[in-house]
């Protein structure tokens, strides 16, 4: 058998592999934008039931256990996710059912490094990308939205550890955790801040500033990214 023959047999076999972690990655991008669509219609409505606090845990597990399925497509990372996601799983639900066991703190840093490691990852894909295609639409909307929702985890974790670090116009002291901390997130990552939420301390109003600015340069960077990768196959097709 010839050299070249071996090298195309070679190539056809990456192909091939690539073509399904790419089918498995596309699935994974449908279902984790899904579950990040669910947490947006029914995490408001939480707090408004006796049970909030579960529906809200089933929501951040579907959330975390979709994300992880995100980076699917390798198995070093996949394994390293599950290593990530399942003690982090198991400190939200402990935290659930026996506070006084696990801090809060416990599934807030997991959560934290579960997200961080996805989107990273979500991010390579997308900025590594040949053209726009839908998993890399899907992606790029699922990336700002655990962006935010890697901002409403950190400033969850800075009003466990900081007392008083944010402040309500209302003047009733609420805590910073699950929608609140979700709402204060994303009109900061929007750049709208109605400013109803503000941060005091110095962490907060520092993570507040680095959050507006990933939003903007987020969606200029993004766009950026999907024009050029547009523009040459709408000229290969006219």
């Amino acid at each position: 058998m010839s050299e070249t023959h071996k090298a195309t047999v070679r190539a056809k076999e990456s192909l091939k592999i690539a073509a399904q972690q790419l089918r498995w990655f596309r699935f994974s991008m449908v279902e984790l934008l899904v579950a990040l669509g669910l947490l947006f219609f029914f995490l408001p409505f939480t707090q408004e039931f006796e049970a909030g606090t579960y529906i809200e845990s089933i929501l951040l597990s579907i959330v975390l256990l979709s994300a992880v399925f995100a980076v699917a497509g390798r198995r070093r990372a996949l394994t390293i996710a599950i290593l990530l996601a399942i003690p982090t799983l198991a400190a939200r639900w402990t935290n659930h059912f026996r506070p006084d066991l696990v801090p809060p703190e416990a599934f807030l840093v997991g959560g934290l490094l579960v997200f961080i490691f996805v989107v990273w990852h979500i991010l390579h894909f997308v900025l590594r990308a040949p053209s726009v295609t839908t998993e890399v639409l899907c992606a790029s909307i699922s990336a700002y939205v655990i962006l935010g929702l890697i901002w409403t985890i950190a400033y969850w974790l800075v009003d466990e550890i900081v007392p008083n670090a944010f402040a309500f116009t209302s003047g009733v002291r609420e805590p910073m955790r699950g929608f609140n901390a979700f709402y204060f997130s994303f009109v900061t990552l929007s750049t709208v801040g109605y400013g109803d939420i503000t941060p005091v301390a110095r962490v907060a109003r520092m993570l507040a500033a680095l959050e507006a600015m990933t939003g903007l340069l987020y969606v200029a960077v993004l766009i950026a990214r999907l024009v050029s990768l547009y523009s040459p196959r709408k000229s290969n097709d006219s």
